[in-house]
């Protein structure tokens, strides 16, 4: 995997290394509460703590066939610990998980990996309010029972696409931040910024896989380069922040040697010649769809590289903005944005009210919540171009 995304050593190695030692003392001597924890980051966080040998780990996750998988993995790979581990089918944002975590409650660290994380959602009205209901409410609805039953970690993730965001749900996660300020005065909060994780579920790159397995063509468009990291990294990197970061600190990959901006129809080329593929350049739909009945037998695989003009794509990748201050001498690769407890509670509370009004009501439209978006976020550059992904093989 790292040879597809032009890297030959692992990111955050020498920064595991050094700690190894600190990381395994913490996780053996605590009690982890892990949501969304069946996802691709999800699992690479539960693999992380579970590899040393925590008290307890629960894991929440609304996709009980995911959690199956989890298991089996990690059974597969690691085996057995003393502690506790268990898992839960559960949506964080229903009663059932509420009545769940009344009856325990008893977790030193809690990390929310929970997430809508595709642009792709926010192209109508009701899925972009269940992105604001899951990466902002839901966030800080389980914080604020942390808060009450005495956690005294809560970790979550945010995206590189809240740096400047362009697009909603960058937006989201940049809104779910000034909620995490709030809640920063009552309980010790962390989080991260990250790159893209290399062929995690639903991404472009797992979409590579599907498509050799159904005999389709690879489509990428070829004006667009992202930094990627392995799902093993994006496990260290919050388990890192989880555990070494400070009140409101933002861990993200230090942009170095290391870390390489690539393209996804340089990946998408790269990865149909590790399958033992030639790719062939097609010029329409049309023609890669009929070539992929052929094409295959011969060693070859039809492309289909694009450029990009669909709604909420970013041109370049940044994880921190000028105006934030950071910390880039405690760790090799990995830098910290140092945040102050500020944000606008009456502009917080104003979000919450008129989002809880439009749910009242069952109504909405999406100029309704750009509109509230731009309140929150001045300089949000949100461009609607009316095309979408779902648009697009």
């Amino acid at each position: 995997m790292l040879n597809l995304i032009g890297r030959n050593k692992e990111l955050f190695a020498s920064d595991i290394s050094v700690n190894k030692q600190d990381l395994f003392e913490v996780v053996s001597n605590s009690r982890f509460l892990v949501l969304g924890g069946a996802g691709s980051i999800g699992q690479a966080v539960v693999k992380e703590i579970f590899k040393r040998n925590p008290q307890k780990l629960h894991v929440v996750d609304i996709s009980e066939n995911n959690l199956t998988e989890l298991v089996r993995d990690i059974r597969s790979s690691f085996g057995y610990i003393d502690g506790d581990f268990q898992t839960f089918a559960l949506d964080i944002g229903s009663i059932e998980y509420d009545a769940f975590f009344k009856a325990d409650g008893q977790y030193d660290y809690v990390l929310n990996l929970s997430a809508l994380k595709h642009v792709r959602s926010e192209k109508d009205p009701y899925t972009l309010m269940r992105m604001i209901e899951v990466n902002v409410f839901n966030t800080d609805k389980t914080i604020q029972q942390c808060v009450e039953s005495g956690v005294k970690k809560y970790f979550c993730v945010s995206t590189d696409k809240a740096a400047n965001p362009v697009n909603m749900m960058g937006a989201s996660k940049r809104i779910m931040e000034m909620f995490l300020m709030r809640r920063s005065l009552e309980i010790d909060i962390s989080t991260a910024r990250f790159a893209n994780v290399a062929f995690s579920d639903g991404s472009l790159l797992h979409g590579f896989n599907q498509r050799l397995e159904k005999r389709q063509p690879i489509v990428a468009p070829n004006d667009i380069k992202r930094y990627f990291v392995t799902p093993q990294e994006s496990g260290e990197l919050c388990l890192m922040s989880c555990i070494f970061g400070q009140n409101r600190d933002i861990f993200f990959p230090k942009l170095s040697e290391s870390l390489h901006l690539i393209s996804f129809a340089d990946i998408a080329v790269k990865y149909l010649k590790q399958k033992g593929f030639e790719p062939v350049l097609c010029s329409s739909e049309d023609e890669a769809r009929e070539l992929a009945k052929t094409l295959p037998e011969q060693g070859k695989w039809p492309c289909l590289f694009t450029g990009s003009d669909t709604t909420g794509e970013k041109d370049f990748e940044e994880f921190f903005t000028d105006a934030e201050t950071l910390d880039m001498e405690r760790f090799n690769n990995l830098g910290v944005i140092k945040n102050e407890p500020e944000f606008n509670a009456q502009l917080i509370q104003e979000f919450e009210e008129t989002i809880a009004n439009m749910k009242k009501e069952l109504a909405w439209d999406k100029d309704s919540i750009v509109k509230l978006f731009f309140k929150m976020i001045p300089d949000f550059g949100h461009m609607e171009t009316g095309k979408y992904l779902d648009g697009k093989m």
